[in-house]
């Protein structure tokens, strides 16, 4: 898994390549944290190119939704791969997290909020 991070004004955007699983997903859990802890609480996590998460995936989407909206932000997803969006409908995660067709809706959605 690389993780690469672009910023869009106030937006963290978060390109993440490869499977996320629980090998890795406390790597993302830790970049996802340090955004919020410096401040970037408005963060959207590209998983264009993510062909895999298991449950540790989930967990570290998780609590990061839950860290970013308790500082006044959120997490939104974006450009989701069909066997991804499959489990996170299982899961019932697509009724928790804003998904959208690409990086640049996600990045929107924000300027569109406030």
């Amino acid at each position: 898994m690389q993780i690469a991070i672009t910023q869009h004004e106030t937006i963290s955007v978060l390109a993440i390549t490869g499977s996320v699983d629980s090998l890795n997903a406390d790597e993302l859990t830790q970049r996802f944290a340090e955004s919020i802890s410096q401040g970037n609480v408005r963060l959207v996590a590209d998983f264009s190119l993510v062909n895999y998460t298991s449950s540790a995936g989930l967990r570290s989407l998780l609590g990061t939704v839950k860290g970013c909206r308790v500082a006044g932000g959120d997490l939104r997803m974006a450009a989701v791969q069909p066997q991804v969006m499959r489990v996170l409908d299982i899961a019932g995660f697509s009724s928790i997290l804003r998904i959208f067709p690409d990086v640049h809706h996600a990045v929107e959605s924000f300027t569109e909020a406030a």
